[in-house]
């Protein structure tokens, strides 16, 4: 049969969705875990604030008798102000602290030393054999610090005084020292506002003169520029070039003009028909053309005439004819003469333009000359006014730093000054002894969380399942006998608390553990059950015997099976012989019938103790004989409960776990630890072992963590048959006679096993 998985075990549980009430939950459960930290360390915590009470009732006794004596001066922000180079000067809000950082620096300090000889005062330093000089490194440091810690420099809230006092083992000491401080620190205010003034003064009139001679620079280079461009303390751009530039501008406009119209004349003479002249020259310019034609057409008209009434050869045709042909001549020579002026009027206007714009250009690039000449002279002018206004600036402010001097040392008014206290200033002891135990608990609760972090020993039901992995199947509480009774008991009696008090919470656990157990496997109940344990005295036995108790009270058949066969007790609980058991009947000796014991107190118990302790018992357990004896005592009885050696000594429990329905793990409270823990469990998992769950073992019912689980015991009629009053014991110490082995640890830890 298998175990049924432990589907909410913490190892593989998911973590829900975050909402509002699982970070409650995980809140409140912080908080009860810490609680549960500080109960279980009270006695730490209580401890260490009780240290810290009695240590601030010494300090409260002891405390040193201390003078404080105290002044207040007042800072005023100065008269000086608005003369003050560069404005208003430093701020309300810096001045103060700036002024109180003063106060307490080395210098100031180490002149009040000096002035007050405070390196060889006694009531001071203490005496000192031999003269100590304040100047030497190692008594200024000791001196600037006393001071440091017994002066206090503090600003009265939205006021501008400044509250200074001294604490020291002296009255008056403490006053001189508050007084000398205000009177250094006045002087001094007043010399480093006097050098920084002078120093000031030096440096302007050192810049002075160099901006003077800047100015005198700038001044003859700009009357130089000022000749060299004509103009005497006028305007510069009002010049002679600057009027040649433009009537050279108007007769370049011209002489363009002229020569357009001088070249479309002659390109329209020259392209025209020379029939047309005579009107081209009526239009451009003044011809007798017309006329000579006039007169050509005349002569050819009287020569039509004549040559119908003449003969060709008649004197006057050919006069006629001459005169034609002079006509024609003169008309010939009147046309190329009005083309060629044409020709000459155009050449002459284009030439015209031409030094027209040679002399524009040559007069632009002289303007061009003198726009450079005017940008430098604007430059110097410029520099001449900068040099001139910071010359003027620098000393007007010469002059105002000559008078701050006179105005800065009525800045610092001494309002109270310091009288020697009639008595010394002492901490409230109950102040003292509060705030020392108040750090000391914080102290304590700090150092018990770290403890709890540190400590490796499983202690809460929550940080076993945490840690194993597996479920808790119940909780057995640790339980106290009186001796009053135990003549009375039989050892059955004494060493079975399930038995002797069966309504005590001891015996409640063990029927959860029986319910846990009988419910863990799937498909009925299990038959054999195998208790073991990580390391040695986690009272596996006390729980197997009790288990088989209060499996037996069902009116079943039970047997428990001592499978301990290195250090056997279980005969010793019961009171039972030991010498015949489980390894006579593996080897064959007896039969287990008569192996088996009975109790007479639990008829339906029977007992299989160890036997004779073998030399192998490894190799007896894993052997097919105890395979065998398992499965007869399978169809004999209802229940088998084995107690096995511990995990991590020997492999004896995981040899046997292979033959087991169910295998339970027992932790003792405060004594496993978690690595043991982890490790039996992997060497349990690895072997395919049907691990059920895990008991806690020797719980203490005070302990905080543990309240809540047995809280409901106070319910009617279980309060009276505690634990107390069973007078049981889970730490058996044996003492019976006929019970007692030959080695050592079987009177004294019955239940370490």
């Amino acid at each position: 049969m298998s175990p049924v998985p432990f589907e909410n075990s913490p190892a593989d549980a998911e973590v829900p969705a975050a909402s509002s009430g699982t970070q409650q939950n995980a809140t409140d459960a912080t908080l009860s875990e810490a609680w549960v930290t500080i109960r279980s360390r009270k006695k730490l915590i209580i401890a260490v604030a009780a240290l810290g009470a009695i240590y601030g009732f010494y300090q409260g006794t002891t405390q040193p008798r201390l003078y404080t004596a105290g002044g207040t001066i007042e800072i005023r922000s100065g008269s000086s102000n608005e003369y003050r180079i560069g404005g208003g000067g430093s701020g309300g809000d810096s001045r103060l602290p700036t002024e109180v950082a003063i106060l307490k620096s080395n210098s100031l300090l180490l002149s009040v030393a000096r002035d007050r000889n405070l390196a060889n005062d006694p009531a001071f330093l203490g005496p000192s054999p031999r003269y100590q000089n304040v100047d030497d490194p190692v008594v200024r440091q000791r001196v600037v610090g006393a001071l440091q810690r017994d002066i206090n420099v503090a600003v009265i809230p939205k006021t501008d005084l400044v509250s200074i006092t001294c604490t020291t083992g002296k009255a008056q000491l403490s006053a001189d020292i508050v007084n000398q401080l205000v009177q250094d620190y006045i002087a001094h205010s007043f010399q480093s506002r006097a050098d920084a003034t002078k120093r000031v003064a030096t440096f302007f009139s050192s810049q002075l003169d160099d901006l003077k001679q800047q100015v005198e620079t700038s001044q003859g280079e700009m009357l130089e520029l000022q000749k060299k461009l004509g103009v005497l303390g006028f305007d510069p751009k009002d010049n002679q070039i600057t009027a040649t530039l433009d009537e050279l501008n108007r007769a370049a406009g011209a002489a363009e003009l002229a020569r357009i119209n001088a070249e479309t004349r002659y390109q329209v003479l020259s392209t025209m028909d020379p029939s047309i002249l005579d009107q081209a020259g009526n239009a451009y310019t003044p011809s007798n053309v017309s006329s000579l034609r006039g007169q050509l057409y005349a002569q050819r008209t009287r020569l039509a005439d004549l040559e119908t009434t003449q003969g060709p050869n008649h004197p006057d045709i050919k006069a006629i004819q001459n005169q034609i042909a002079e006509l024609n001549r003169e008309i010939g020579v009147e046309e190329t003469r009005i083309l060629s002026e044409a020709q000459q009027s155009y050449l002459a206007s284009k030439a015209q333009e031409t030094q027209t714009n040679a002399a524009l250009d040559a007069e632009k690039a002289t303007a061009y000359k003198l726009r450079d000449d005017l940008l430098q002279y604007t430059l110097r002018e410029r520099e001449f006014e900068a040099n001139r206004t910071l010359y003027d600036g620098l000393e007007q402010r010469l002059r105002t730093a000559g008078v701050e001097a006179g105005l800065e040392s009525t800045e610092i008014e001494p309002i109270d000054p310091a009288y020697a206290p009639l008595g010394p200033t002492l901490r409230p002891r109950t102040g003292i002894v509060v705030i020392d135990t108040f750090v000391m608990l914080i102290f304590g609760l700090i150092l018990a969380f770290l403890l709890e972090s540190l400590d490796t020993g499983l202690r809460s039901v929550a940080e076993i399942e945490s840690v194993s992995g597996l479920p808790s199947l119940a909780l057995i509480p640790r339980a106290r006998r009186s001796v009053s009774d135990e003549t009375s008991l039989s050892t059955a009696m004494r060493n079975l608390g399930t038995l002797s008090s069966p309504k005590s919470q001891f015996s409640e656990a063990f029927r959860a553990l029986r319910t846990s157990l009988l419910l863990s496997v799937a498909g009925g109940e299990p038959q054999v059950i195998l208790l073991t344990s990580a390391t040695p005295s986690e009272g596996k036995t006390t729980v197997s015997i009790n288990l088989a108790c209060v499996l037996a009270q069902r009116n079943v058949r039970v047997l428990i099976i001592d499978a301990d066969l290195r250090r056997p007790t279980v005969h010793h609980r019961f009171g039972l012989n030991g010498k015949v058991g489980l390894t006579s009947v593996l080897t064959g000796s007896v039969s287990l019938e008569e192996a088996i014991q009975t109790i007479p107190e639990i008829p339906q118990l029977d007992v299989l103790v160890s036997g004779p302790v073998p030399p192998f018992p490894t190799e007896m357990l894993s052997s097919e004989t105890m395979q065998q004896l398992i499965q007869r005592c399978r169809g004999m009885y209802t229940h088998i409960v084995m107690d096995s050696p511990p995990l991590l000594s020997v492999t004896d429990s995981v040899v046997l776990a292979r033959d087991a329905d169910a295998v339970v793990m027992i932790v003792r409270h405060g004594k496993s630890s978690k690595h043991a823990m982890r490790r039996a469990r992997d060497l349990l998992v690895r072997s395919g072992a049907p691990v059920t769950g895990i008991v806690l073992n020797a719980v203490d019912l005070n302990s905080p963590e543990y309240y809540a689980y047995y809280g409901y015991y106070g319910y009617t009629g279980y309060a009276a048959a505690g634990v107390d009053s069973a007078g049981w014991e889970s730490k058996n110490d044996n003492k019976d006679s006929g019970s007692k082995r030959g080695h050592k640890g079987d009177s004294k830890k019955g239940d370490s096993e």
